[in-house]
């Protein structure tokens, strides 16, 4: 809502310096501070909302130190980062570009699926919370609003030589012709489009790109039977693995801000030409709004972390858990950089792992033995190392080092391949 009344201040002429809100880094500097503001001063006021209603937490004996003084910290805490995270956005960002609204709609939808879960076990004293398949169906349902919209929308596009669209049969919805700026050489005149194309960037590999109709047999029609499917995995995958992250104090509110730091610094190159060309990336038209919605999300969840840090004051529950996991795995889809999740949500995936690699082994060996054996003393895996006699803090710090060192990873295989 600000973008839009300076910009109607800028080109009236009636405030100085009203063009500001025109750069991408301003904007996104605010984002994080009013993010961040917006999480400190009602951070209060929520927990004490919550602890007024008496939405705590039921904290089952599984026999970790520390864990029953966690019994009845207010939950549900998710709703504050959500709310930081849409304010800062509808006053700052383009709301008529379509990443956006994806990104709004992705935040309330599965905010929304993970409040209702939290209000089952906390209001109804249910501690199953949401039937599973309920869960399933909501994330299956986002999955398939971000799959058509990004196959039907003329708005979400990849900008490529002509040359190159018309040789894949590849439908061009804009041709025009353009100055190619180039890192450190003079600018290139080329013929170039805006194509819907159902390709990816893929690390590592030399072309730094995956065309997902080559495993349909370059059938352009049949791409959504691969492309569907995997979107809906993505989301309901990182999710879920978010939500079973979310187990220590910090743990995933510090992950979370790590990997959308990153997400953010990706979101900048693939909406940058110069970059883009510089590091053989895909260039993304309209992506730059991102940049401005992943500064809503660090700062969101830096604030949270304030009044999550050990000891938590307030717990995110699955209203914040599940609405990171859809933000984190959309943002990477829309963004192209989907195959680099395993990368930048590696703590994510180790924690995933664990749980299903015990959860599996447990029941094969039971089957094949009569008694189930365990592969980690305790799943998810940071209750491994509780079991050990690590301390919740020691945990949760090396998790953050190892999240970081990730997310540089990742940044660098835009250039590694």
């Amino acid at each position: 809502m600000l973008y839009y009344l300076f910009e109607y201040l800028e080109k009236h002429a009636l405030m100085p310096g009203a063009g500001v809100f025109q750069y991408i880094s301003f904007r996104s500097a605010l984002a994080a501070i009013i993010s961040l503001v917006i999480s400190i001063v009602f951070g209060k006021k929520v927990i004490s909302s919550l602890k007024r209603l008496q939405v705590g937490e039921t904290v089952r004996d599984l026999g970790l130190e520390g864990q029953k003084e966690k019994e009845g910290t207010p939950t549900m805490g998710g709703v504050l980062i959500i709310i930081s995270i849409i304010v800062p956005t509808l006053l700052l960002c383009k709301l008529n570009n379509i990443y956006i609204i994806l990104l709004l709609v992705t935040t309330i939808w599965i905010g929304g699926i993970g409040f209702v879960d939290d209000y089952i076990k906390v209001f109804k004293k249910d501690k199953k919370g949401l039937k599973g398949w309920i869960k399933i169906v909501g994330q299956v349902g986002l999955g398939l609003i971000v799959a058509f919209t990004m196959l039907l929308h003329s708005d979400i596009v990849v900008r490529m030589p002509v040359d190159h669209a018309q040789e894949k049969g590849w439908t061009i919805i804009e041709q025009f012709t353009v100055q190619v700026p180039q890192m450190n050489r003079a600018p290139v005149t080329k013929e170039m489009a805006y194509v819907k194309a159902p390709i990816t960037n893929i690390p590592f590999l030399k072309n730094n790109e995956l065309d997902y109709s080559f495993f349909v047999g370059g059938n352009i029609n049949l791409v959504w039977i691969l492309f569907v499917p995997f979107l809906i995995f993505i989301i309901t995958a990182v999710s879920n693995g978010a939500n079973l992250t979310d187990g220590l104090d910090g743990l995933l509110t510090g992950i979370a801000a790590i990997i959308g730091a990153a997400l953010g610094i990706l979101a900048y190159v693939s909406s940058n030409a110069i970059f883009a060309d510089y590091l053989n990336i895909l260039y993304l038209p309209h992506t730059q709004e991102l940049v401005v919605f992943s500064a809503c999300f660090l700062g969101a969840c830096i604030g949270f972390l304030w009044y999550n840090s050990y000891p938590a004051s307030v717990f995110m529950g699955d209203t914040g858990s599940l609405a990171i996991g859809g933000i984190i795995a959309v943002m990477a889809i829309v963004l192209r950089k989907e195959l680099l999740i395993p990368i930048l949500c590696g703590v994510i995936l180790m924690e995933t792992l664990s749980v299903t690699l015990q959860v599996v082994y447990f029941k094969y060996t039971k089957r094949k033995y009569g008694e189930g054996k365990r592969i980690f003393l305790m799943a998810p895996l940071h209750h491994h190392y509780q079991k050990k006699g690590w301390h919740e803090m020691k945990i949760v710090n090396r998790f953050w080092i190892v999240a970081i060192l990730l997310a540089i990873l990742t940044i660098i295989t835009l250039k590694l391949r």
